[in-house]
């Protein structure tokens, strides 16, 4: 049912916990249906120099943050702002049908994040023109 990769984001996730005065903080999810993710970004010169992750929610939100996280950090903003849900699906080695709004969630957690920077530093970040952070608050629910 699961992968080996989702298995061991699960077991071992990479980036959990919080930074100090992040640069970006971005938070999405449904506290009714119970899967809530937050991403916290340190970026320098526009580039993701650190990235963490709170997730409350099921082994595959678990494993969905972890691998964003990883697939973010040491990118430039406008290369992270990029990734899909379908790209943490892939990376993951798959998701069952039912599971893949967790990786919804991890993208919409980065963008959000994303957007927090933009709207913190005044800068334009190509991808996020037409974002809206409550448009992603009930994209969730089982």
């Amino acid at each position: 049912m699961y992968t080996e990769i989702v298995m061991d984001h699960f077991r071992n996730p990479r980036n959990v916990g919080s930074i100090d005065n992040p640069d970006g903080v971005g938070q999405v999810g449904n506290p009714k249906c119970g899967d809530i993710m937050k991403i916290y970004l340190k970026i320098n010169d526009e580039v993701i120099e650190d990235v963490k992750f709170e997730t409350f929610g099921c082994g595959s939100a678990i494993a969905s943050s972890s691998m964003a996280t990883e697939l973010i950090k040491g990118k430039n903003i406008n290369d992270a702002v990029e990734l899909t849900n379908k790209a943490v699906v892939e990376a993951l080695g798959g998701l069952p049908p039912v599971k893949v709004h967790c990786s919804v969630l991890a993208e919409q957690a980065v963008k959000a994040a994303l957007y927090d920077y933009s709207q913190k530093t005044g800068k334009t970040i190509k991808g996020l023109e037409n974002y809206k952070p409550e448009d992603s608050e009930d994209i969730h629910c089982h």
